[in-house]
C-alpha cells in the first residue's frame, strides 16, 4: 500500500488549551479501555478534572521497593479510590508533576507546551505514551535483545553489555511525535486519549545504529520490513497477546540516525519511556519507536503485529468528509510525520505591556524533512511575519526558532505560528484532512495574549 500523504481540509481550531479561544467540546472517551480510577469519580470528556484528581504511582513496589496495603488486589499501576480523591498532584516514576495525565491504564501523559521551551527536552518532562502495563521487573544485567525472522541470514541475541561493548556508540536528538497529537481538536470527535499539544519531544538518545546491529546479523534480499516486540504486557493481562508490536520499512529502518538506545540525555531512559532499552525511530510516529525493547524481526512481508492493521496508526488513502465510515482496505499507514511547530514561550493567557517588546519562541519538526522557515502572525492569519530559525541539531531533531513582536494596541491578540517544510509545504490554519482515529493534526499552534 502507498505510503500516507497528508492533505488539508476541514474544520477550525489549534489554540493552547488555556487560551481564550476553545475547541469544541468532545463526547468521546479518552481510553479504548475502561479504567477502574473513572468509575469512582465524575468523568467530564471535556475538561481533566476527573482525570487530574487520581492519583496514582506506577510500579510503586516493583521499582522503588515501597509497599501498599492494598498492592497485592490492585490492577498494576492503581491505587485505591480512596487515594485518588485527593488533591495530591499526580505522580509518575520519573516524571515532572506538571504532566497532564489523559488515562491512567495504561498509562499516559502530555506535556504543556511552556514546559518543552528546553532546547533539548528534559526527561522528566517527556510525554508518556503506553499501549500496555511497563514491566514490573527489570534486570539489566540480564536484558536480551533477539534478532530473528524470515529475512534475517541468522538468530542472533545480544546482552545490553554487549551492544555496547561490540558496537559504536552515536547520539542523536531526535524529535518522537505520536501520531494522535492534536486529536482534541477533532470534529466529529475521535476515540482514544485526547492529546491537545504535548506528545511531542526532542531529547538526546545514546545507543547504537539500528542499521550496524541489523547487518552484523544480515539481511536478506528479500527484506521488506522490521517489526518489534517488547517486555509490555496487554492491558488485559492475557500474556498472550501482544501490548503492541509496530514496525518501519526496512529502508527506512537501515537510516543512520535511526538508535537502538539505552540512553536519554546522558542518564539511563526513564523506566515509562522504555528503559533499559528501545528503538528510536525520529520522525515518524512514536509507535513505531518500540519500549522495553526485547526482539526485532527482520520480515519479508509489511509488519504484521499488534496495532499495524487498520484503523491503528492508518488514515484514509484518499481524503473522506468528517465523520465518514472508512474501510480497511482502504486506509493506509502513516510514515513520516508531518510538518508542525509549537509555541514554547510564553504560556498561553499571560498579560503583556504594550510598550514592551513581546519575546517568543519554539520548536518546529518536519518528519524526514528539514523545516525551511517559520512565521507568525498576531493578526489572524492576516499577515505573516519571518522568524529566527535555527539549524538541527542533526537530522530528525526539531528546529529552535524566536522573535519579538511590538503589539499596534491594547487589547486581545493571539500569536500564531507556521511552519514550511523544506519542499514548501507549510501548516494549515485549520485542522487537516478528518480521519477517524484523529492522526496527523498539525495545525498552526496559537497562545493567547492580553496586552495591556
Amino acid at each position: 500500500m502507498k505510503p500516507t500523504q497528508t492533505k488539508s481540509a476541514s474544520a477550525f481550531s489549534s489554540a493552547d488549551e488555556s487560551s481564550a479561544i476553545s475547541s469544541d467540546s468532545h463526547t468521546d472517551s479518552v481510553s479504548d479501555t475502561p479504567s477502574l480510577g473513572a468509575l469512582s469519580s465524575t468523568h467530564n470528556t471535556n475538561s481533566r478534572s476527573g482525570l487530574s484528581r487520581r492519583r496514582f504511582i506506577l510500579g510503586l513496589g516493583a521499582i522503588t521497593g515501597a509497599q501498599t496495603l492494598l498492592a497485592p488486589i490492585l490492577p498494576s499501576g492503581m491505587i485505591s479510590s480512596a487515594l485518588a480523591q485527593t488533591n495530591n498532584p499526580t505522580t509518575i516514576i520519573g516524571k515532572s508533576a506538571g504532566l497532564v495525565v489523559l488515562n491512567d491504564r495504561p498509562i499516559n501523559a502530555e506535556t504543556p507546551a511552556h514546559m518543552l521551551d528546553d532546547k533539548i527536552t528534559k526527561a522528566e518532562n517527556m510525554f508518556v505514551r503506553n499501549n500496555g502495563i511497563p514491566p514490573t521487573t527489570i534486570d539489566v544485567a540480564n536484558w536480551v535483545l533477539t534478532i530473528e525472522g524470515e529475512s534475517a541470514l541468522q538468530t542472533k541475541q545480544y546482552t545490553l553489555a554487549e551492544l555496547k561493548q561490540k558496537f559504536t556508540h552515536h547520539s542523536y536528538q531526535l524529535t518522537l511525535e505520536c501520531g494522535g497529537n492534536g486529536r482534541a481538536e477533532f470534529s466529529p470527535g475521535a476515540k482514544g486519549n485526547q492529546w491537545t499539544t504535548g506528545a511531542v519531544a526532542c531529547p538526546k538518545w545514546t545507543g547504537v545504529k539500528l542499521a550496524d546491529v541489523l547487518k552484523d546479523v544480515g539481511i536478506k534480499d528479500d527484506a521488506v520490513y522490521i517489526g518489534y516486540y517488547g517486555k509490555d504486557t496487554h492491558i488485559s493481562g492475557d500474556p498472550t497477546k501482544e501490548a503492541i508490536s509496530r514496525g518501519v520499512p526496512i529502508s527506512k529502518a537501515l537510516e543512520d540516525e535511526n538508535l537502538i538506545a539505552w540512553a536519554m540525555n546522558d542518564a539511563d531512559i526513564p523506566i515509562m519511556n522504555g528503559h533499559p532499552l528501545r528503538l528510536v525511530i525520529g520522525g515518524w510516529p512514536a509507535s513505531t519507536s518500540g519500549k522495553w525493547l526485547e526482539r526485532i524481526v527482520i520480515r519479508d512481508r509489511v509488519h504484521d503485529g499488534a496495532k499495524m492493521a487498520a484503523p491503528a496508526y492508518r488514515v484514509p488513502c484518499e481524503p473522506v468528509a468528517p465523520g465518514s465510515e472508512v474501510a480497511a482496505q482502504d486506509m493506509c499507514i502513516i510514515h513520516a510525520m508531518p510538518v508542525k511547530s509549537l509555541i514554547t514561550y510564553p504560556k498561553s493567557g499571560e498579560s503583556h505591556k504594550k510598550e514592551a517588546k513581546f519575546v517568543v519562541r519554539g520548536h518546529a519538526w518536519a518528519g524526514d524533512k528539514a523545516v525551511r522557515g517559520v512565521q507568525i502572525s498576531v493578526d489572524f492569519g492576516q499577515t505573516w511575519q519571518s522568524v529566527s530559525l535555527e539549524k538541527p541539531a542533526n537530522r530528525n531533531a526539531w528546529q529552535h526558532w524566536h522573535s519579538e513582536i511590538q503589539f499596534p494596541t491594547k487589547g486581545y491578540f493571539e500569536v500564531w505560528a507556521k511552519a514550511t517544510d523544506s519542499d514548501g509545504v507549510s501548516q494549515p490554519m485549520i485542522l487537516p484532512g478528518w480521519n477517524p482515529k484523529g492522526y496527523l493534526n498539525n495545525a498552526c499552534h496559537r497562545v493567547a495574549v492580553q496586552v495591556v
